[in-house]
């Protein structure tokens, strides 16, 4: 990813605005979550390779919860302490794998 991105923490309604915007994931806390179901434990790992890749690219990364068949993504601007535009551009990246 070359643009520039603001990490500027994003208010309670733009986060509203922009989580109708994925298809499934929630608003824990400080920030969202998805839960993705594989056929089995390798495809659940095809899936996190891809996830790296991306996230590589936009050097934001997600934390990752791997149960067997089932991939959990958590975003979160850590360095912001909480949700900025960079976490749901890199969400709508990872709906496109």
């Amino acid at each position: 990813m070359t643009a520039k991105v603001s990490r500027t923490l994003l208010p309670k309604d733009q986060i509203a605005i922009e989580l109708k915007k994925l298809d499934g994931w929630s608003l824990v806390k400080k920030e969202i979550r998805k839960t993705w179901e594989f056929k089995d434990f390798v495809h659940a790992l095809k899936f996190v390779n891809a996830v790296a890749a991306i996230a590589e690219q936009f050097n934001h990364h997600p934390d990752i919860d791997i149960r067997w068949n089932k991939v959990s993504l958590t975003l979160s601007t850590h360095s912001a302490g909480g949700l900025t535009s960079l976490d749901f551009m890199l969400a709508k990246a990872l709906e496109e794998i």
